[in-house]
């Protein structure tokens, strides 16, 4: 297979149609058609399934997709990076992030790199824990922020950010008079939260465990800046983390803080022996103050107290 061949797998994936794909490509109709149909025969499988002008994809184009998808961005990322070697340029930087951190972090600490360390090419992606890490682990990214645990050998970690999670609601509740939200108050109210069972989730049900009270009601989401949107139309109250509430704040809403601690933690990593540019390098240390900036109480680990600080946290 070749590149032209995947360009149009996955412009016809995207537009739905061969005609949309040609558009999107510059290509004629039949030509999109003749790669589409040289890539089954190279591969053995089906595609697509024609009906007149539009295409369904079948299920084995839906297994194929991200990782053509992944390729084609690996492609576009050595042909940006050819180019800016022959311009004798370091300055491009490819991240990935949490969505949390992603949004809340991640452009504040870029906007405060120095003058000529700005990154002239720039690529954030955001993604689960998991689907980050393995970016990382791929080298197809240069620096992730994500959420703790970490615990992969091929990983450097460079620091620890811990910050305690906070309650988000509406701000004509009730409960916006309460300067502290008491884990007894919250179990109380439908409440909003992460659902992963092994990051977020767990310390907060670890907490309602250690005040003595189970909540009765609690509503699943995959991101904090969607449960902050539930919070704000008065479907319940939020459990996010600072970086979603602080850095993404939301009209319509306040932040209260927790009276047990509910700590969030996250680390800096990049591939493991694998050297950094000088625009990574500073972000290293930007992100560092930008997120001390954010949320004044933060407390910055060295990386030596991960398995310190998870044990802390999931032991029992």
């Amino acid at each position: 297979m070749d590149l032209r061949q995947l360009e149009a797998f996955a412009a016809v994936m995207s537009a739905g149609s061969v005609t949309g794909a040609g558009q999107m490509l510059g290509r004629s109709q039949p030509t999109v058609t003749r790669l589409i149909q040289e890539l089954e025969q190279e591969l053995g499988f089906a595609l697509f399934e024609r009906s007149g002008p539009k295409v369904t994809p079948t299920q084995k184009a839906f297994m194929l997709s991200a990782e053509v998808e992944n390729a084609l961005q690996g492609v576009r990322h050595v042909q940006q990076r050819a180019l800016n070697i022959a311009r004798d340029e370091n300055l491009s930087l490819r991240l990935v992030a949490t969505p949390a951190l992603a949004s809340g972090l991640l452009p504040p600490a870029l906007a405060q790199l120095p003058p000529g360390l700005q990154p002239q090419q720039l690529q954030i992606q955001s993604l689960s824990a998991q689907e980050a890490v393995q970016a990382v682990l791929a080298k197809t990214v240069d620096l992730g922020v994500v959420s703790l645990p970490l615990e992969h050998r091929g990983l450097e970690l460079h620091w620890i950010g811990e910050a305690a999670c906070v309650a988000v609601l509406a701000a004509d509740s009730p409960l916006a008079a309460e300067p502290v939200l008491s884990m007894q108050t919250l179990a109380q109210q439908t409440l909003i939260s992460i659902s992963n069972p092994f990051r977020f989730r767990r310390r907060i049900n670890r907490a309602f465990e250690a005040a003595g009270v189970e909540p009765q009601h609690i509503l699943d989401t995959n991101t904090s800046l969607t449960a902050m949107q539930m919070a704000r139309v008065g479907l319940g109250v939020a459990l996010a983390d600072p970086f979603t509430a602080f850095g993404v704040p939301l009209n319509g809403v306040v932040v209260r803080p927790i009276e047990s601690n509910v700590p969030f933690f996250f680390g800096l990593i990049s591939a493991y022996a694998t050297p950094l540019s000088e625009v990574a390098k500073a972000l290293v240390e930007t992100l560092k103050t930008s997120s001390q900036a954010l949320l004044p109480g933060m407390i910055v680990h060295p990386a030596s107290s991960h398995d310190a600080l998870m044990q802390s946290i999931y032991a029992g």
